[in-house]
């Protein structure tokens, strides 16, 4: 290690760190000072006062007040004519090839009771398809439907992203050509203990864990795959998170009104259900966006009214994005993003005093992660649309319950009913409305409203039956 290392080490204050090095093997001692020399120290004291030795407070701004948003349906004449020129540039700049996808895809399927990256988790109702199967369909669809390959970059962590590309080959990259598919793995942070110090996950090896969501813009430039957005000509990133299969991988009119309202960084909303939906909430200060996540917004907020009794701060955030790659570009120029953390408290596994490993029962540190939407009000304009929660939102966080694999299922069929439905097919109903069967429809056939009625039209499908299972 050289000098210059060890005495930035020291002036943060973890001289601890090194206390094993001379139990270590050349090699180890090699790959050691390699994840030292990683860690911007100079900022180490900073992040232990401000956000370990003391837990950060949330300050709400006076002026705070609910984000403006474009309703789902149109409230005028000018709106509607505005929506029709939306989709119709979201199809323009897709069929021009200007539209990439990413996937943040850097979590196991730990809640979920899989053992394996989320993405390799098996959701279809009835096939079981997984959900990188999902997205992959729906990427090939559109790359068809739009006559122009759909890049598709795929975030990983350290902990699952030789798994994931193996699973890729494995599945010959569902039909789509490798070229299109990029895979690239976010940063990490060290962990600290409760006392501000950093911990040791071996002799030879900091506790690191992924730093947020936040670190996919990053990530994007480090790995070179903004190189490639410029390259492929790629100006506008759809973004949207593993664990929701409901999402369109692309859709036209959100890219579009993102473009034609010179948006650097737009957002889907969601109604929240009520006023303490576990949903990020679109605020705007001193003319910027933010989101508010739900456990700060105090009360008096939360339930606010408007005069006719609906939610004041109704918008909440399902994590679906468009930005523009100039955006990226901009933000991480230097090489650096600086956005503000948010503190996790953990059971970290790591070194005791003695160098001895151990377990903790309770939280025993401190983990860091940036989160994407707090990029949000670095953007010089934000445009925010509604979405429709049973087109867009079918998370897939728990096994049972809400926002689980249970639940998501269901979604996925009532989706495909609506659809089917639309297109003329007979769908059984149960007495409270819902469906009276478990029905799939393939991603790679059915991107769209338009495509399942292509689909039904093919098939010559006419009912369902109660209690049936139906793969399409």
């Amino acid at each position: 290690m050289n000098v210059e290392l060890k005495n930035a080490i020291i002036a943060a204050g973890q001289g601890e760190l090194l206390k094993f090095w001379d139990d270590l093997t050349e090699a180890e001692k090699s790959a050691f000072a390699g994840e030292l020399a990683a860690v911007d120290w100079a900022q180490i004291p900073r992040l232990a006062a401000e956000y370990v030795l003391k837990r950060p407070e949330m300050a709400i701004p006076d002026d705070l007040t609910p984000a403006e948003f474009f309703p789902l349906a149109p409230a005028t004449e000018a709106q509607a004519e505005l929506y029709r020129r939306a989709e119709a540039k979201g199809i323009e700049l897709l069929k021009n090839g200007k539209v990439c996808c990413l996937t943040v895809a850097g979590g196991q399927g730990t809640r979920l009771g899989f053992d394996g990256p989320k993405g390799t988790y098996p959701i279809g109702p009835v096939s079981g398809r997984t959900l990188f199967s999902y997205f992959a369909g729906a990427v090939a669809r559109a790359s068809e439907k739009y006559g122009k390959p759909v890049n598709w970059y795929i975030m990983t962590s350290p902990i699952n992203r030789e798994a994931t590309e193996s699973y890729f080959k494995e599945q010959n990259y569902f039909g789509l050509s490798r070229e299109n598919v990029f895979f690239f793995t976010q940063g990490t942070m060290p962990a600290f203990g409760l006392d501000g110090k950093l911990l040791l996950s071996s002799k030879s090896s900091l506790a690191l864990s992924p730093d947020g969501h936040g670190g996919t813009l990053l990530a994007l430039r480090k790995s070179g795959a903004l190189d490639k957005m410029i390259s492929d000509g790629n100006e506008y990133i759809s973004y949207f998170q593993v664990d929701n299969p409901l999402v369109p991988v692309v859709d036209p009119r959100f890219i579009g009104l993102h473009a034609l309202e010179n948006s650097e960084m737009s957002a889907i909303m969601l109604s929240k259900t009520n006023s303490r939906e576990k949903l990020g909430n679109f605020c705007v200060s001193q003319g910027r966006t933010m989101i508010i996540e739900y456990s700060d917004l105090p009360d008096e907020l939360a339930e606010k009214r408007n005069p006719d009794g609906s939610l004041s701060f109704i918008a909440g955030s399902p994590a679906i994005h468009v930005l523009s790659r100039s955006f990226v570009e901009k933000l991480t120029s230097g090489g650096t993003l600086q956005l503000p953390w948010h503190r996790a408290d953990k059971k970290i596994t790591c070194l005791d005093a003695d160098g001895k490993l151990f377990t903790p029962a309770e939280p025993n540190g401190v983990k860091l992660e940036s989160f994407i939407f707090d990029a949000l009000p670095l953007a010089a304009k934000v445009m925010i649309l509604e979405g429709d929660r049973a087109e867009v939102f079918a998370p897939t966080k728990n096994a049972t319950g809400v926002d689980s694999a249970e639940s998501c299922r269901e979604m996925l069929t009532a989706r495909n009913a609506r659809r089917l439905e639309l297109a003329g097919v007979e769908i059984p109903r149960k007495i409270d409305g819902s469906v009276d069967a478990v029905i799939e429809i393939s991603p790679r056939l059915v991107l769209d409203d338009a495509d399942a009625a292509g689909l039904v039209n093919a098939v010559g499908l006419k009912k369902i039956l109660p209690g049936e299972k139906v793969a399409l």
